[in-house]
């Protein structure tokens, strides 16, 4: 159960934290509270799993990557979260993860979304994690995004954006 605070608290952060220096003092001071308090609150949500994080999401195409490809690799279960974990490293990839095959039309277990400025780009940086599975790699293609979805978080009841 919520308590009013976890409420006030997701309210004031379901768009975002304010783009200021000191994003957790802003809230505190909108909130009426201490910012050690929105800090704790905040990681303490995190532990129990009401946030899943915290982070930036970035728009790529105003950053000038105005090609993004999900990459899908059919690799070795034996093998998959070591290599996982490298290419996750990758400066190219913004995130990586397993994901359970649908066999037999769907042989793939390992994602990693590429950005780049245009399609080249974003096959070079594919033929980069090809290289790097090697023989750990049966099949993978490029599914490359044709629209911008809205990326949103929960949103409460009894805001605007709500």
């Amino acid at each position: 159960m919520l308590s009013a605070f976890d409420r006030e608290l997701m309210r004031a952060t379901q768009a975002g934290l304010p783009l200021v220096p000191r994003p957790y003092d802003a809230l505190a001071q909108q909130l009426g509270v201490d910012a050690k308090q929105v800090r704790a609150r905040l990681q303490g949500m995190l532990h129990e799993g009401l946030i899943r994080r915290i982070g930036a999401v970035p728009n790529h195409y105003r950053l000038g990557y105005a090609a993004n490809g999900m990459t899908v690799w059919d690799v070795d279960d034996d093998v998959v979260d070591e290599f996982g974990e490298k290419i996750g490293a990758l400066d190219f990839v913004s995130h990586c993860y397993r994901r359970p095959r649908a066999l037999p039309d769907w042989p793939y277990n390992l994602f990693a979304m590429v950005h780049g400025h245009n399609r080249p780009e974003v096959e070079r940086q594919a033929l980069q994690i090809h290289c790097l599975l090697a023989q750990a790699c049966r099949a993978h293609e490029i599914l490359f995004s044709t629209r911008i979805l809205k990326k949103t978080g929960l949103r409460l009841p009894g805001t605007s954006e709500g």
